[in-house]
């Protein structure tokens, strides 16, 4: 193997698809993937490429430094590709500490053992940081975030990932080291845990239950299909320049009453029910805290610079999605029981 590259958060939802692709593309990288296995990591997500020679799985807890090290130590990565996480908002809001334990301290303890296992030796070497537009607050009816806008989180999750790269910046400017970050939009697509929007809405239609929508349905986000977003990381590791950061978006806003509806029409058509059955499922529920109005990502850097466009419009996407899930309901339905289920009902005072 030429060089070998730890994918932390691999058994999750994005990085499932980034071990997918780098294991499949680069058959002369070694590739680590890296996972805790909390409730949203799931080894079936990459259970396709298990087998491969250039494959091995960690279980490994990036909050604890001495297991990460330890890591570090056996497999001297030449690349790290971090995606390991805690990512839903309504979860922060209910333990916020969590967050800070994963996505500050657990980057961190990352940053560290790089560093300490680089030692200076910074030629060929890459610490890839992916982030979330959150970081950069809300935004009005007009507008787009850019990579110079100022960041301004609204919640615990959105705060945790801002400084998460506040700390990769500062080691990349500390040390010199070899760091990118990217930011992405709201990520959809096969293997998505079911507590996000459109697998809960998936899931929630197949069984004829109500499809929660916070507020007026009006919150608005730019929407990217998770394939062409390792197609991105792909790009971005390997042609950006040291310290550099994009934004990967969509060029795709939705509101989310527009979303689900365009949800519940395919849905309709691929499990032969009338037009209009699933909408009737959608039930308004209270508004979260902090609740950001608009995101919206302007990627006209990575597409400059990299060449990197979506390859499918949200319609596409979406269609791919909802046959993926429609032709997985054993993973659906493995997911979906237990702990998950008990959140659910919690969350959204649904049963």
């Amino acid at each position: 193997m030429k060089k070998t590259i730890l994918i932390t958060g691999g058994a999750g939802f994005i990085g499932s698809h980034v071990v997918r692709r780098f294991v499949t593309n680069y058959p002369n990288y070694h590739i680590v993937n890296v996972d805790a296995l909390t409730y949203a990591g799931n080894l079936e997500n990459i259970k396709d490429i298990e087998n491969k020679e250039n494959y091995s799985f960690e279980k490994v807890d990036i909050t604890d430094l001495s297991a990460v090290q330890t890591l570090f130590d056996k497999y001297k990565p030449e690349g790290i590709i971090h995606l390991a996480a805690e990512s839903h908002v309504d979860r922060s809001i209910s333990n916020p500490l969590e967050f800070v334990m994963t996505n500050v301290i657990g980057t961190v303890n990352l940053l560290n053992a790089a560093k300490t296992i680089w030692n200076g030796n910074y030629e060929g070497k890459r610490f890839h940081h992916i982030s979330t537009d959150e970081v950069y607050g809300a935004l009005g009816d007009t507008g787009f975030f850019t990579e110079t806008t100022k960041y301004d989180p609204h919640s615990p999750y959105s705060a945790s990932k801002a400084s998460s790269d506040h700390f990769v910046r500062a080691y990349g400017d500390t040390y010199g080291m070899p760091v990118v970050i990217t930011n992405c939009s709201n990520n959809y697509g096969p293997n998505h845990f079911p507590e996000k929007l459109i697998p809960l809405c998936i899931h929630n239609i197949i069984n004829n239950k109500p499809l929660p929508i916070y507020g007026d349905g009006k919150y608005t986000r730019d929407w990217l299909f998770v394939v062409d977003h390792a197609r991105a990381i792909d790009d971005v590791y390997h042609k950006a320049a040291n310290h550099a950061t994009y934004n990967i978006g969509g060029f795709n806003e939705w509101q989310n009453i527009d979303l689900v509806k365009e949800l519940c029409k395919q849905m309709d058509e691929k499990l032969g029910r009338a037009e209009g059955t699933s909408a009737q499922l959608i039930t308004f529920v209270k508004d979260r805290p902090g609740h950001d109005l608009r995101y919206a990502i302007d990627a006209t850097k990575i597409k400059e610079e990299l060449g990197w466009e979506p390859s499918v419009t949200f319609e596409q996407g979406l269609a791919i999605t909802i046959d993926w899930y429609l032709n997985n309901q054993e993973w659906l339905d493995n997911v979906t029981n237990g702990d998950y289920q008990k959140y659910y009902e919690k969350q959204y005072s649904l049963v």
